[in-house]
């Protein structure tokens, strides 16, 4: 495998898990009342998936271009992390409202 496709990969593994460790911490932060501290995770896992998705298009950019690249196991856990950090951020935010909701009354 290239040494630009193994950089790729790793971005996508490594932002993912950044971003969702981001929104574990925005959750928890949510939970103790510390809203400003939830949203700033919030915004952090955020900007961990744009460098990802970065990542991801560089690696479908290459392939779109004709110049296509073995899929390897590392390759779809890549994906794959990348996709459920994706979904935890989502469902972070959702949560963080919530409590916001429930800290509100």
């Amino acid at each position: 495998m290239e040494e630009k496709n193994i950089e790729s990969i790793m971005g996508l593994i490594m932002y993912g898990g950044n971003a969702k460790s981001d929104a574990m911490e925005a959750i928890a932060a949510a939970k103790e009342g510390n809203f400003e501290l939830a949203d700033q995770k919030l915004k952090d896992a955020s900007a961990s998936l744009v460098e990802a998705h970065h990542s991801q298009t560089g690696l479908l950019t290459q392939e779109a271009q004709g110049d296509h690249m073995t899929v390897t196991l590392l390759t779809v856990h890549a994906q794959d992390h990348l996709m459920t950090s994706i979904a935890f951020t989502d469902l972070a935010k959702e949560l963080v409202d919530v409590y916001r909701k429930i800290d509100e009354k």
